[in-house]
């Protein structure tokens, strides 16, 4: 730990651990963000997130989750970012010159990192961190311009109104997708092959119209 750190750690009330102790800043940060998903998956998103909790679930002093995060909001985020960099990593190299596959592409990098997209949308419930529901904003709606120059997608159509469709409709199905599956009797891997069925109709209905 750094003397800076060290001496604001005193100031928390924190006894200052040695960095083979903890691994390192980077690494005990880490831990405090798997612990935190950890918990909100074991105990759900009402139980709400003790961040005394979350230090011992870390095996650290509860002063560093201060000390590091400042909040619970900005440990979730954080937590959220390193979750979801590998999905983004993969919708970063989705086919920008193909609306239809990209979008089922995307519905299914998301069905199997359901938690990103269930972190995400209680970050936006809670209110106390400004998220970006739309986190690779630029590089859809580049997708949706190239799909209207291509006439795959209905130059009629807002673009900013067709990605919000796309975006509500992937991350509803993932929201609800087991609950659904669950109400309706039929095995989840069933209805997600028949749910790709319908938004890839859904999509297709965004072209233009035939003469």
């Amino acid at each position: 730990m750094a003397r800076a750190d060290v001496a604001q750690a005193a100031n928390n009330g924190v006894s200052p651990a040695q960095p083979e102790q903890l691994g390192g800043r980077a690494a005990t940060e880490a831990a405090l963000e798997d612990a935190a998903m950890a918990l909100l998956a074991r105990d759900g998103v009402l139980a709400g997130l003790n961040l005394r909790e979350v230090a011992e679930e870390a095996g650290v002093n509860r002063g560093l989750v201060y000390h590091y995060f400042g909040s619970r909001g900005k440990l979730l985020r954080r937590a959220l970012r390193r979750r979801g960099e590998r999905s983004l990593q993969q919708l970063r190299h989705v086919d920008r010159t193909h609306l239809i596959a990209g979008q089922l592409r995307l519905l299914q990098v998301l069905i199997g990192d359901p938690e990103t997209v269930k972190l995400r949308t209680l970050l936006l419930i809670d209110g106390t961190e400004r998220m970006r529901m739309m986190p690779l904003r630029d590089h859809t709606q580049s997708l949706l311009r190239n799909a209207v120059t291509s006439g795959e997608l209905d130059p009629n159509l807002d673009v900013r109104a067709v990605h919000s469709f796309l975006v509500t409709s992937v991350y509803g199905y993932v929201l609800y997708r087991e609950a659904f599956a669950a109400e309706l009797g039929i095995e989840l891997g069933a209805l997600d092959d028949q749910f790709t069925v319908v938004f890839e109709r859904a999509l297709r209905s965004l072209s233009p119209p035939s003469d």
